[in-house]
């Protein structure tokens, strides 16, 4: 173990470099194909048996050692993010209109380091798959690697991920088991009255007023229909109806966002929202048509796995380092879907906090990942293999 720590130190700057390179070369859901096979290519010239394809994008490389009927998945997210940078770093995204502001650039390196490092191990026996996913914004990209066959073809005993949080301690590991995650899912509200001079409202059906009330009303689902001591939000994100003072539009439309912490409460929140709208809109004699769009599920951490996941980290960095149990976070993961089939964990390491560069928040133009961290995830995920495959 020794070893395969002063090898990933000694050789961390070419893959420092190699997370730059991806930086400056950002590609969005389903069209990671630079990136992809730059890690086909590395993999395969490590000696990992490569697949491509899966998900559209995505990759797996397999190593086998021994006679063990144990596995272990490990993933990272490959896919950037439709924003113009603003970071004016030398490494800056040289594509108009996208950039890595997710950190997922840094995660295929940590994966990648780690890879290079697990290849030179003889010692552990069992068989590795390193995942490689697209589309983690959004896209569903991990749903699409799974219906592509990715249990079925790469059979694991746990799945595991790892991803950077900003405004944690750089190298600083956050656990939590159970519902991690929220759930995600997409509305569009068409509210449909009748149009007419703004004169004479009289003489129409106004939605738009009709969809301020309903703005409103959705607030009352969060603090009046859903236990105060569980977790939901319900946002309106976006609001478009009318062009001009003098016209009352014909139709108003609203989008939400739409988060839960159990599928309880995303069933409560469908029902509501649903009922309320159609309630609200009636109260103003329009007609309101509301499209459910499901999109991830609630992200949610086997306890098993969650422990032996800390414990590596303990075990490897110090508890001084490890958060045992964390906050849950509103924020979406599709990696839920691959919990869904297959016990694992998805937990944090921190990308900086304080005043420093990391702790600039993912999905913003200034973010970067933070490089300090590559040799401490690829160290971390060496570790977990090796104790995966003696535990």
């Amino acid at each position: 173990m020794t070893y395969l720590r002063h090898a990933l130190a000694a050789r961390v700057g070419e893959f420092i470099q190699l997370r730059r390179d991806i930086h400056r070369h950002p590609e969005l859901a389903f069209e990671e194909h630079q990136t992809s096979e730059l890690v086909a290519a590395k993999l395969a010239a490590w000696g990992y048996e490569v697949h491509r394809g899966l998900g559209g994008t995505g990759v797996v490389g397999t190593m086998k050692r021994g006679n063990s009927d144990r596995s272990v998945g490990l993933r990272a997210d490959m896919d950037a993010l439709p924003i113009q940078e603003q970071t004016g770093l030398d490494w800056a995204s040289q594509v108009p209109g996208r950039m890595h502001a997710c950190g997922h650039d840094g995660h295929t390196a940590m994966l990648l380091a780690a890879a290079h490092a697990l290849a030179q191990d003889a010692d552990f026996t069992g068989t590795l798959h390193l995942i490689f996913q697209p589309a983690e914004e959004g896209g569903g990209g991990a749903l699409r690697m799974m219906q592509d066959g990715l249990f079925a073809r790469f059979p694991c005993d746990a799945v595991f991920a790892m991803h950077n949080m900003p405004g944690v301690p750089a190298g600083h590991f956050v656990f939590r088991d159970g519902p991690a995650m929220a759930s995600s899912d997409y509305v569009t509200i068409k509210v449909h009255g009748t149009g007419g001079h703004g004169a004479m409202p009289h003489r129409a059906a106004d939605p738009l007023v009709a969809a301020a009330s309903i703005v409103m009303a959705l607030q009352t689902v969060v603090s009046r229909n859903v236990d105060p001591l569980d977790t939901a939000v319900v946002t309106v994100g976006a609001m478009h109806s009318g062009q001009a003072n003098n016209v009352i539009p014909a139709m108003a439309t609203l989008e939400l966002s739409v988060r839960a912490l159990t599928p309880q409460v995303r069933t409560l929140l469908e029902q509501r929202i649903k009922a309320l709208v159609e309630a609200q809109a009636d109260s103003f004699g329009v007609r309101a048509e509301v499209v459910w769009k499901p999109g991830y599920c609630v992200l949610v951490n086997t306890v098993k796995e969650t422990n032996f996941a800390r414990q590596v980290a303990v075990d490897t960095f110090g508890a001084d380092r490890v958060t045992l149990h964390g906050p849950a976070l509103t924020g979406s993961e599709d990696f839920a879907f691959m919990l869904e089939q297959v016990p694992g964990s998805y937990f944090l390491i921190g990308n900086g906090d304080g005043e420093s560069a990391g702790a600039c928040m993912v999905h913003n133009p200034g973010y970067d990942f933070n490089d300090d961290n590559i040799l401490i995830g690829a160290n971390y995920w060496v570790s977990l293999v090796r104790k995966f495959f003696t535990h």
